[in-house]
């Protein structure tokens, strides 16, 4: 039961973190978050500890906790990661790629045109997001899907603190050439648009913009306890 009430908080406050309901330096109240989800203190510093391990929340001593605010080499870091194990990943999606699976992928990316039709940021941030895990899931991949999930919940942190509403645009689009290459027999021609994708989104962060301020209240009250 503890274990499983600790999982619900991660997976709520992941959530709210890749979504941009928890921004950058919001603390992290234990007892405010017990409150909201009716769980003791002990619990909420179990929840609190795993997303520290993730890089998703800083623990400070005799502070508390914080949602991260990475640096900006850390933002150079997990983008020349994702390059290096995205480009792997598409040759491998490629040598097994069948019609179910990419009929899916282009579920996806109809999913994600639609929420960015709709303007609903939260949703479009958590699909743009999702499309790379996606292609691991559908690889049955499950370590890949797994890792690639920690590295793009640290990148909603980066792209929040430093991406311009602009550049955040052209995501769809490049997945969207993504799929049609991926439908195609041409490889390497895929694994250049992922990478081309990534470094895009990396040349679009802006690293001298305003921290991004949040309220833990506000937060929660958007959240289903």
């Amino acid at each position: 039961m503890e274990s499983s009430a600790t999982s619900y908080i991660v997976e709520h406050l992941t959530r709210a973190i890749v979504e941009h309901k928890l921004l950058p330096g919001t603390k992290l109240a234990e007892q405010k978050l017990a409150d909201h989800f009716g769980v003791s203190r002990t619990l909420v510093r179990q929840a609190l500890f795993q997303l520290s391990q993730n890089r998703l929340i800083r623990l400070e001593p005799a502070r508390g906790a914080f949602v991260a605010t990475p640096s900006v080499q850390e933002a150079r870091q997990v983008f020349a990661v994702r390059r290096m194990l995205e480009a792997e990943m598409v040759r491998a999606f490629m040598a097994q790629r069948t019609s179910a699976k990419m009929r899916r992928l282009k579920q996806h990316v109809a999913a994600e045109k639609k929420a960015m039709e709709r303007n609903d940021v939260g949703q479009r941030t958590e699909l743009l997001g999702d499309f790379h895990v996606r292609m691991a899931e559908l690889m049955g991949n499950e370590v890949l899907a797994q890792l690639l999930g920690e590295l793009i919940s640290r990148c909603a942190l980066i792209t929040l603190m430093y991406q311009s509403s602009s550049a955040a645009e052209h995501s769809h689009e490049e997945h969207a050439l993504i799929v049609a290459a991926l439908a195609g027999d041409d490889v390497e021609h895929a694994v250049r648009l992922m990478q081309q994708h990534l470094v895009h989104v990396e040349a679009g962060l802006t690293f001298d913009r305003d921290m991004p301020s949040s309220d833990l209240s506000m937060a929660l009250s958007s959240l289903t306890p």
